[in-house]
């Protein structure tokens, strides 16, 4: 295992590690599909916990001249990760409603899949084989799978997540469905992880832990503890104190 679920951690919506052994560099894509798009690389072998994660990734790995390009779906909940030394990583982080409609997210729900080599240099993508991108060259070939039809991006889902579309003009069970095949998750899922994000940000910027309760809509404390150690890894307590200053 190389750790690449892992390297998709986030730093700035979740708990930091004094420990990381690895270096990451993160820039926004022209793309309006993609999220982001992040360069690193590990520099030591370790361990962490990892949260849980709503967006689907095309990740490239690259380890002792052995280069792998995965497929890996969102993630449920938090989980320990392990990861090991001198590994390469490019990883691009799709947008809420950008899908491959022949191959369906909830496929690789909790799931990394790798994708058969064509070449030292390419992969195979729905019958075509397609060169490995690069940081530089990722909006291009991003650019490409969207004018192809591999990528395509369900307005609905992306316009309900923006609140542009209102849920009241639309049948629950057709929000259901467009939510399932553009993301592999429910909405009330996603709601749930955004939820637990904000009591993440919450506590980090000094707020109690009786007040996250009430700002980020919690019935009570045991409810707000639940949450956070499915999606985040950690107590509302653990977060407090890791996100303090050093002293």
């Amino acid at each position: 295992m190389l750790g690449v679920l892992f390297l998709r951690w986030n730093r700035s919506r979740s708990v930091r590690n004094s420990t990381m052994t690895f270096q990451v560099y993160p820039r926004l894509s022209d793309s309006p599909y993609v999220e982001t798009i992040t360069h690193g690389r590990t520099v030591a072998s370790g361990s962490t916990i990892r949260p849980a994660e709503t967006h689907w990734h095309m990740i490239l790995t690259k380890v002792q001249n052995e280069v792998r390009f995965l497929v890996v779906g969102p993630l449920s909940k938090s989980g320990v990760i392990h990861y090991g030394a001198d590994a390469e990583i490019l990883w691009i982080k799709f947008k809420l409603g950008v899908f491959m409609p022949h191959l369906p997210v909830r496929q690789f729900l909790n799931r990394e899949t790798p994708l058969p080599n064509a070449s030292g240099q390419s992969f195979w993508l729905k019958g075509a084989a397609w060169q490995f991108p690069d940081s530089e060259n990722s909006d291009t070939f991003i650019n490409r799978l969207v004018h192809d039809e591999v990528l395509v991006l369900d307005r609905l889902v992306s316009g309900i997540l923006q609140n542009q579309i209102p849920l009241a003009s639309l049948s629950p069970r057709t929000v259901r469905h467009r939510f399932l095949r553009a993301t592999g998750l429910s909405q009330s899922y996603i709601f749930q992880y955004e939820r637990a994000n904000r009591a993440v940000a919450y506590l980090q910027q000094g707020s109690s832990i009786l007040d996250v309760v009430a700002e980020a809509g919690y019935f009570d404390q045991p409810h707000l503890t639940r949450s956070l150690k499915q999606f985040v890894g950690h107590t509302p307590a653990e977060i407090k104190r890791l996100s303090a200053p050093a002293r």
